[in-house]
């Protein structure tokens, strides 16, 4: 069997293909039908040629969108105006025939809020499918531009008995059965759970990624995290990918060059290895995306202060949703002015406020700020956050107390600091978020295969 994209992609005619997939389109023009075939390897499909008789009526006669079928034939140039080859059949077999009157993809366009309703067919769209195919190629290129530069893949734990920075809700793991517990009026005793201790799923490998990238120097997890925030919005889900690079030696320098290096790497491969999707994506959800895409590629980003980006804002004669101060945790309407309007380009915020910066964080000498940055991109806004690490022990305890944290949970985190402690960096890239930047897709939702968000967790 050879896939349809390769066929398409053929400079010469073959005989005795097979293809399989599902139905796009039937025509039937009585001595010929036509059969649009879509087998998931790209968007475009391949037109199949089959001549009509008693035999192939009977058999063709229901065939519907959506039905699956395999064909044999040979694949010869087309004389129809924009496709350069089409399959004559020799052969066919009808796998399934799909109900038309059930089958929710009748037509050729619908909303992304019903296609919500239907996670399980919205891939067979052009749209979810072209989504899926960027995902898959995003996720090879950032092993790929990790693995050229000599990092190692550290599979950190999905379940913690750490919240790593007070990042945001958790969900408890537990193997207690906690509903015989209260109807028999007992009190929950967390030691005697599986862990001994109340542990949940994890909000970030970083913390952990700390320990190699002390050890073998540059090492970056990719993997899923979870928040339990109830918060339903085109921004949030539940469940999410995450990318986590660690470098030893890195400065905040080092940790915003590899930065910019990362996403010119990861855009670039995605437009020269899935042009068609790409192209898709421009014509059909963000007009202007390729241009803003390459733009980016070939630009260099800019660097400003935390306190120039709230001078900038307050300068701006904008009204703003949220007031702007310094000292504030910027909001997305501000991230998005700097970068779309102002800079008009991707733009690195540096040295926030240590107040609204994670305990970890490297001080600066002028005691109010850290070795923090954000990468800020057009209609997402952050987009990776980073910082260099706190690497001196006192001022690392000094900062585990300032946030009222329990130092005794952190005795391992603190080890790294008193045994061989290095400068180093790091940063954190949400992959859905990446994805919804290089398609211009607008709700993330809708650039994850299935989503978790508040009372919603089918499948």
């Amino acid at each position: 069997m050879t896939d349809i994209k390769s066929l398409l992609m053929s400079n010469k005619p073959m005989n005795d293909v097979t293809v399989r997939g599902w139905v796009r389109t039937v025509r039937n023009l009585k001595e010929i039908y036509f059969v649009e075939l879509n087998d998931g390897s790209g968007l475009k499909n391949l037109q199949i040629v089959l001549d009509a008789g008693t035999d192939t009526d009977n058999q063709l006669k229901n065939l519907t969108t959506g039905s699956s079928m395999e064909i044999k034939g040979d694949l010869v140039e087309s004389p129809a105006k924009g496709q350069k080859w089409e399959l004559k059949a020799g052969s066919f077999k009808i796998y399934s025939i799909a109900d038309a009157k059930d089958y929710p993809l009748q037509k050729k366009r619908h909303s992304f809020e019903f296609l919500r309703t239907i996670s399980h067919l919205k891939p067979r769209t052009n749209t979810f499918g072209a989504v899926l195919r960027v995902r898959n190629h995003m996720a090879y290129a950032i092993h790929k531009f990790f693995q050229e530069r000599g990092f190692y893949y550290i599979h950190t734990p999905i379940i913690t008995g750490s919240d790593c920075e007070g990042a945001g809700a958790m969900f408890q793991v537990t193997s207690m059965d906690i509903d015989a517990l209260v109807k028999a009026g007992k009190p929950v005793d967390w030691s005697e759970d599986f862990f001994g201790k109340k542990t949940f799923l994890t909000v970030s490998g970083q913390l952990e990624a700390e320990i190699y990238a002390t050890s073998l120097g540059k090492v970056y997890t990719f993997g899923p995290t979870f928040r339990a925030e109830n918060s339903n919005t085109t921004r949030h889900l539940s469940e999410f990918w995450m990318i986590e690079p660690e470098m030893a030696f890195y400065e905040l320098e080092d940790n915003i060059k590899i930065s910019q290096d990362f996403i010119k790497y990861i855009i670039s491969f995605l437009l020269e290895n899935d042009p068609d999707d790409m192209e898709f994506f421009d014509q059909w959800i963000q007009k202007g995306l390729l241009e803003q895409l390459n733009f980016i590629v070939n630009s260099d980003f800019e660097i400003i202060e935390y306190t120039k980006g709230v001078e900038i804002l307050e300068k701006s004669g904008k009204t703003f949703d949220y007031p702007v101060s310094w000292g504030i945790d910027l909001q997305s309407e501000h991230e998005r002015y700097l970068t779309e309007q102002y800079f008009k380009k991707p733009v690195f915020l540096i040295n926030y406020p240590k107040e609204i910066k994670a305990f970890y964080m490297k001080q600066n000498d002028d005691g109010k700020t850290v070795r923090a940055m954000d990468l800020l991109v057009p209609q997402i806004g952050e987009i990776i956050g980073g910082s260099q690490r706190e690497d001196d022990y006192d001022k690392l305890v000094r900062a585990i107390k300032d946030f009222n944290l329990d130092e005794k949970s952190y005795w391992w985190y603190l080890d790294l600091r008193r045994f061989g402690s290095v400068p180093h960096s790091g940063f954190g890239l949400g992959f859905e978020r990446l994805i919804q930047f290089a398609t211009g897709m607008t709700n993330i939702r809708d650039v994850v295969p299935i989503y978790r968000v508040p009372k919603f967790a089918e499948f």
